[in-house]
């Protein structure tokens, strides 16, 4: 039997895509063979060491989440740790918000972190799932422009542009894999992890 999402030498599993922003983090993820991402949800932000969350509008979501677990992951890490083990994914796709010119700002070493705490707390769990940072320039334009497009006026649609943000990410990593045989991106690898919003 052919695998046709897999490409020879990439194991198979769903991949996760996750947009990360100072309020909500997107989040989308793929078939067993990575063929198509679709939307998952859409998770508050949790502010590292402030146990706020950090979207008032996804306070629905929240209830009943403690911002932080006994082991000091956020609940944000921990809601997509949670969706790694509930669909074995094999790699996670985190957004890498670079400048238009390639260069790196603070939204870039934010995203960083937060895929650092990640790949930790993935570790902690006794998952595999590695968690790569793929090139997400211009995701956020694209959403907006697909929601207009499809008629939705995206000022009450916050929560659905980080979604489809999340969606271009994976897409867009799923469309690499199998142009190169590889994973995209580039692979976390952590030493010394420090809260996210701990320092500037």
């Amino acid at each position: 039997m052919t695998d046709t999402g897999t490409e020879p030498g990439l194991p198979r599993g769903a991949r996760l895509g996750v947009d990360v922003g100072m309020a909500r983090i997107g989040l989308a993820a793929s078939d067993p063979d990575g063929l198509v991402a679709t939307p998952v949800e859409t998770v508050p932000r949790v502010l590292a060491g402030s146990g706020k969350q950090g979207a008032p509008g996804a306070k629905q979501k929240a209830q009943g989440t403690k911002p932080q677990s006994a082991t000091g992951t956020t609940a944000d890490v921990q809601r997509i740790v949670d969706e790694v083990v509930e669909r074995f994914a094999a790699v996670v796709y985190v957004g890498l918000p670079r400048h238009l010119s390639g260069k790196e700002g603070a939204a870039t070493a934010d995203a960083r972190r937060f895929a650092a705490r990640l790949t930790v707390a993935l570790a902690a769990a006794g998952e595999r799932a590695a968690v790569r940072l793929v090139d997400e320039r211009m995701t956020t334009v694209s959403a907006h422009q697909a929601l207009h497009a499809a008629g939705r006026k995206t000022r009450k649609h916050r929560s659905v542009i980080d979604q489809a943000a999340a969606v271009i990410i994976l897409q867009s990593a799923l469309d690499a894999e199998r142009a190169k045989g590889e994973r995209a991106g580039e692979l976390v690898v952590v030493e010394t992890v420090h809260d996210t919003h701990d320092r500037p």
